[in-house]
């Protein structure tokens, strides 16, 4: 990759999630550079390390565009919490004031800045199957799916911290029922106080993350549609941060909006060096 140094990036923060944010209102890169340049400077320990990358860009229709790309360079539908730093960003590069609307692959989305605080609409949850059974081996589960712009199984569990994310994580995630686009996988407790405890394995990173701001929408969807809880839902992250999620709606009807509502950080912006864009080990 022919990039040298002076590659000028934040880096920010959505409640645990951490996101590599470009200004590329120029479009200088093609997808494969772009794809290239997620792959490297995520990698933990060896670059910059994050979730996963966002590309900010001129729309014709709304106020800007994103391009998300998860750490493997796979490009998702959305993200809610980069989605929520993708807004903040925006508003500092002036492309957008504290209300705003842009542009994804999963649709128009809207936000809301109030400083650090930001408030994001989501895409209605679609595809909702409630205590649907998969066979893992000789055991049967039941898991929710919902669909809050990108996929998401849920299981409710009263064994969140002792559960083995990383690996009923990955076996849910490749499961055939959630095939082929597979599916995120959310670890779920209903707590007395009507908060709810998530962990959630990240389709794309491969790996738990500190949060999962859809995957906090898919859970407190799936909460309020079993009457484990009523809205506003703060979720705890595994990061120890609170996501709000507020969803309108019935559930005998459907939901008519959604909006994720959290914290969002910036943690640095500089320059990368050209050694950050070594080759990973396995030649790729």
């Amino acid at each position: 990759m022919d990039i040298a140094n002076g590659l000028r990036i934040v880096k920010m923060s959505g409640s645990g999630n951490d996101f590599i944010l470009y200004d590329h209102r120029r479009r200088e890169f093609s997808d494969a550079v772009m794809i290239r340049l997620t792959r490297l400077l995520c990698r933990r320990g060896l670059s910059v390390g994050a979730d996963g990358m966002i590309f900010i860009e001129p729309s014709d229709r709304f106020d800007f565009k994103w391009r998300f790309f998860n750490a493997d360079g796979s490009e998702a539908e959305m993200c809610g919490n980069g989605g929520r730093c993708a807004a903040r960003f925006a508003q500092l590069l002036g492309m957008a004031g504290e209300e705003m609307t842009f542009e994804t692959i999963a649709g128009p989305i809207q936000a809301r800045v109030a400083g650090r605080v930001v408030k994001l609409q989501l895409t209605v949850p679609k595809d909702i199957r409630l205590d649907q059974e998969i066979t893992l081996g000789d055991v049967r589960y039941r898991v929710d799916f919902i669909n809050t712009g990108v996929p998401h199984a849920i299981l409710w569990t009263e064994e969140v911290e002792g559960v083995d994310v990383a690996g009923l994580g990955a076996a849910i995630r490749f499961h055939p029922a959630f095939q082929p686009a597979g599916t995120n996988v959310n670890f779920v407790r209903a707590e007395p106080d009507r908060t709810l405890s998530l962990r959630t394995y990240e389709r794309g990173v491969e790996a738990e993350t500190l949060a999962c701001g859809t995957g906090a929408v898919a859970s407190a969807a799936s909460a309020f549609l079993k009457g484990k809880a009523h809205t506003p839902v703060p979720v705890r992250t595994r990061g120890g941060e609170i996501l709000v999620v507020h969803l309108e709606g019935d559930p005998a009807k459907g939901f008519e909006k959604v909006f994720l509502e959290g914290m969002v950080t910036m943690v640095f912006q500089g320059e990368v060096f050209a050694e950050a864009l070594e080759q990973e080990e396995d030649g790729r």
